[in-house]
């Protein structure tokens, strides 16, 4: 006998209201959020260590973009630059220097969100020095990065004194369970924010002539600036894998939105968006850009990311105690192991 519809309707509202449960109750993709603080500090702090050396020609006040030029720009947009505050050389050298012991905090998980919102600044404020540096990674930075300011980002992979629990657990109850669903909310529209930078990229490949016919790789890897020596002629040459990954990249941009819907094909198509990523560093050197891009991809390879971690411990305690065994060690007892451990945290 078939179910009524007002059962069915009843059942349906309660899955409903029980997903709305999890929501509120569950944080979901915390390893995978804090990967992408830890890979776009990352990010951060080598675009400054790459231009470190050229730092005074490049973003300096006497640098290759002239000051009122400069000045010009941030005007013309309504935006603004810490690098723009003063022409003194020492100001530069503060501002440059803060900025790339940010980024590595950020890398490290040090400071917390106040310190992850003057990341933010700092990198707006270099980025908008000398954009002919910029890739496309930037611009998605600045999305990410609020976003990343609503997640549980430095609950894991992180360098934390515990200052942060401490504070958190003096806030108001209310507060509180407010956490986890801003948390979701900022992974939600991480998520949302890649979908859209890959299904309008795809869109806008369909419509041209090139992507059409296939041969879009082929004018791609010859162009000087980003074509590899030795490697980019390996692919324009060969006629099938042009028009193979030509098709290929159009096909997996449209659908990749899809393919992180089905729960089962997410962690695929992760994987497959960080592998094309990648290839774009290598072959195009675009790696600020490519690793930016990774960076958003890891809150879809959270459940993945956290059994390679079990994985390797496990591999490790392995390894230790072959070790130990061949090395004719005494193993070390659970009450020793645990008078230690406690006088680390001690200390």
């Amino acid at each position: 006998m078939k179910p009524s519809l007002h059962a069915r309707l009843h059942a349906r509202a309660s899955r409903s209201l029980t997903s709305l449960d999890r929501l509120g109750s569950t944080s979901f993709a915390v390893l995978g959020v804090s990967g992408t603080r830890v890979l776009l500090g990352f990010v951060g702090f080598m675009f400054y260590a790459s231009q470190y050396a050229d730092r005074h020609y490049l973003f300096g006040p006497s640098g290759v973009e002239s000051w009122s030029r400069f000045r010009t720009v941030l005007d013309e947009t309504g935006t603004f630059s810490l690098y723009a505050v003063s022409t003194s050389t020492a100001w530069f050298e503060l501002v440059f220097h803060l900025g790339m012991l940010l980024a590595l905090a950020v890398t490290l998980g040090v400071g917390g969100r106040p310190l992850l919102a003057l990341h933010w600044v700092f990198l707006w404020s270099v980025y908008q020095r000398d954009q002919f540096l910029l890739d496309g990674g930037d611009n998605l930075a600045y999305l990410v990065i609020p976003m990343l300011m609503l997640t549980r980002c430095y609950d894991r992979l992180s360098l934390t004194s515990g200052l942060a629990g401490r504070v958190r657990n003096r806030l108001p109850a209310c507060v509180r369970a407010a956490q986890t669903p801003l948390h979701n909310l900022g992974v939600l529209a991480i998520a949302a924010q890649i979908c859209l930078v890959y299904v309008t990229s795809g869109l806008y490949k369909v419509q041209g002539k090139l992507w059409q016919d296939g041969t879009a790789l082929f004018y791609i890897m010859r162009i000087p600036e980003f074509e590899l020596p030795g490697f980019s002629r390996l692919v324009y040459e060969n006629d099938l894998l042009v028009i193979g990954g030509t098709y290929a990249t159009t096909l997996f941009l449209v659908y990749f939105p899809l393919g992180v819907l089905v729960r089962k094909l997410r962690p695929w198509a992760a994987v497959a968006s960080i592998g094309f990523h990648l290839s774009i560093a290598f072959f195009m050197g675009l790696t600020g850009f490519a690793l930016t891009m990774v960076a958003c991809d890891l809150i879809f390879l959270s459940r993945p990311l956290a059994a390679g971690i079990r994985l390797a411990g496990r591999v490790r305690d392995r390894v230790a105690a072959s070790a130990r065994e061949r090395a004719g060690w005494p193993e070390q007892s659970a009450v020793t192991a645990t008078r230690t451990a406690s006088a680390e945290n001690a200390g």
